[in-house]
Formats: structure tokens, sequence, C-alpha cells
């Protein structure tokens, strides 16, 4: 058994064992509202929006974005679990800012291994073999930040499941300070019509 899980499985008895009222927690969240953020460990949104287990849906991937997989997720949570407010925060020093799709499609067909990174670039320095299968992925990368939380947003907008009676806003989360900061124009895209 690695250190990781074993620590993980220590982590869980102990928060098992003071579960307590917690059994009760409803299945809609309490607070009615979702967020889209990116899966970056530096960010806590329970610790930035405030949030209590069971309070809100928190949707993570890659930079936050609006994949067809997190727009299923918020689907489901207005629809089924009744959430009325979304927000889409991404974040300063975001990793997805730092490569494109063809240099990860090309670290990957040369290995499956961990690339590494210096002041010239990407390196693959896996033995292999890799594989090309990253080619039907689509990464989602961004060049500029606000600009992709405005893409978001006005993704979700647009998307015919969503009603446009939620307002969507969109935020960039400053790993810095722990400042949530507005995209004007996000929130300007993602509101009610």
């Amino acid at each position: 058994m690695s250190q990781i899980l074993q620590e993980v499985l220590a982590a869980n008895a102990q928060y098992q064992a003071s579960f307590g009222e917690k059994t009760n927690l409803q299945l809609p969240p309490a607070r009615g509202f979702a967020i889209l953020t990116c899966m970056d460990a530096r960010l806590d949104p329970a610790k930035y929006a405030g949030l209590a287990e069971g309070d809100a849906h928190v949707i993570r991937n890659a930079g936050g974005r609006a994949s067809d997989d997190a727009i299923r997720s918020l689907v489901i949570s207005y629809k089924l679990l009744g959430t009325k407010e979304w927000f889409v925060i991404h974040h300063t020093d975001c990793g997805m800012q730092y490569f494109t799709d063809d240099v990860i499609r090309e670290l990957l067909a040369q290995s499956l291994e961990t690339a590494t990174v210096d002041a010239t670039g990407w390196h693959d320095v896996g033995q292999g073999p890799g594989s090309d299968e990253a080619r039907f992925v689509a990464f989602l990368p961004f060049r500029d930040l606000a600009d992709s939380v405005v893409e978001d947003v006005a993704r979700i907008r647009r998307h015919p499941l969503v009603p446009t009676t939620i307002p969507i806003y969109g935020y960039i989360y400053d790993v810095k300070s722990g400042k949530l900061i507005e995209v004007p124009a996000a929130t300007k895209a993602g509101s009610v019509g």
C-alpha cells in the first residue's frame, strides 16, 4: 500500500468518526448555486466562496473550462437539483496557459510519462511508448485569462439546454491574494435574458 493511500485512508477514518449530522444533508445544494472552477490544488472553493458541505455544487476540471462534460453537470445541477445561479471561476497562474493542444499531443505521442518544463518549453523525458489518441481530445488550453472566462460563460449561456433565467457570473481567483475578481464582460455575457 502506498504512503499516499495510507494517508488518505487514515484521514477518512478520522473524518468518518466525526461525521455526525452530515448524514442528514439533502441531495440538492442548500444554497442553490454551482461553481465551475479549475482542478488546481491551490484553489479551495469551500474557503474562497464560504461553503460548508451540502451548500453548492462544485464542478472541477483542468482550467475550469466549459467543456461538454462541465455543461452536462451544470444542466443536471439545475434541472434535477434546483441550482439557480452559476459561477465560472478561472485563476491566475493557470497551467492551461502554458501549453497548446499541439504541444500536449506531441508529448503524449512520444510517451505517457510525466513531461518536464523549463525556459525553453516542454520536454518529454519518457522512454515510450506513447499514443496518438490525444489527437481526438480537445484539451482546451488558453492564452488570455479574462478572455477564457468570457468564452466559457458565453458558451454556457448559448447552450440550448441552459435556460436564460440562470445568471452566470464570471470571475478570476487570484492565487497570490485569494481575491475573486469579477470579469465584467463575462458577467454581462451570462446575464439573464
